[in-house]
């Protein structure tokens, strides 16, 4: 394993090209570090904290694969520093980490994730059934374990937020975010809409107001999530294909006529929720400038093209897909 580290450099040493910069702009820089074995980026992102840039700022907490909170991009792809060793990384060739490029940049690797609060607010929550009677006996609810299992992958979520990073429905279009609940969020409303107990009918707020048509299944979500969560075979898809039963199949609308127990309709669930109204609003800037992980230079703008540099204030316009 030393060997594969050594190698990556004649002297045994490791080059990190780390974004630095804030709001404003910045750029990359790059620092030379000792090779050590055994070691995950965030191993060496420290150390450059401790010896070359203490300005440096990272967040972090666990380092344990637990907490999500040093997600960034390595190499362009988003992942979390302490769980990507060093040795599996390219030989020979330096290593980029940059901010999460969805969203606005505070300073060097740290970004404003208060989007994704803003989304969650905007869940309703569970909202359990009443007991039956022989529920009321035995003091709990009863459930089928088939339908616990269903919902208990979803939980499994750390909250990195990776999979919203790399959903190009937000990556490359800031706009799409006012309407636009992202890969998390479907999870958390699949978690909820699957769940036996629940009486809230998410459907019609998931297709009218989260966005869920506006995602095309590339399953980008599942291959960077950490948890490996089956975001969109497990999600995803069950729940487009729950809101188009619920639209357009005339049995299913029976079915839901003649069925005893009854759901909230979409207004009484959202009604639940802490918060109403879009997720976000666009800044009045237009998007944010947001380093592409090997741009040249100055940040580049999302959804504009790799490696052009763009000056500071300027936007780039392109259509959001339909």
């Amino acid at each position: 394993m030393a060997e594969e580290i050594i190698r990556s450099n004649q002297s045994g040493e490791v080059t990190m090209r780390i974004w630095r910069g804030d709001e404003e702009g910045g750029e990359f820089a790059e620092y030379v570090m000792p090779a050590q074995e055994g070691e995950v980026v965030l191993d060496v992102i420290h150390r450059v904290q401790a010896s070359e840039a203490p300005d440096l700022a990272c967040r972090w907490n666990c380092k344990a694969g637990k907490c999500g909170s040093c997600s960034a991009e390595i190499n362009g792809r988003p992942s979390l520093m302490c769980m990507t060793r060093m040795d599996t990384l390219p030989p020979g060739e330096t290593v980029t980490v940059a901010p999460m490029r969805a969203f606005p940049v505070i300073r060097d690797l740290v970004t404003d994730v208060s989007y994704n609060y803003e989304v969650a607010k905007r869940i309703p929550p569970l909202s359990a059934r009443e007991k039956t009677p022989d529920e009321v006996e035995a003091g709990g609810y009863r459930m089928a374990q088939i339908d616990v299992e269903r919902s208990q992958e979803f939980r499994k979520c750390i909250e990195c937020f990776l999979c919203q990073d790399v959903c190009h429905v937000v990556r490359d279009h800031e706009e799409n975010k006012t309407a636009y609940a992202g890969p998390r969020f479907f999870i958390r409303s699949a978690e909820l809409e699957m769940h036996p107990l629940d009486t809230n009918d998410r459907r019609q707020l998931l297709q009218e107001n989260q966005g869920l048509g506006k995602c095309n299944i590339t399953k980008c979500c599942t291959e960077v999530c950490p948890e490996h969560i089956k975001i969109t075979d497990n999600a995803i898809i069950p729940l487009k294909e729950r809101v188009v039963d619920a639209k357009y199949d005339p049995v299913a609308w029976l079915g839901r006529k003649i069925r005893t127990r009854s759901k909230r309709s979409a207004a009484d669930a959202a009604a639940l929720a802490p918060s109403q109204g879009p997720a976000a609003v666009l800044p009045p800037g237009g998007v944010h400038g947001i380093p592409q992980p090997h741009g040249q230079g100055g940040p580049v703008l999302a959804g504009s093209v790799p490696n052009a540099p763009v000056a500071p204030g300027q936007s780039v316009e392109e259509d959001a897909p339909e």
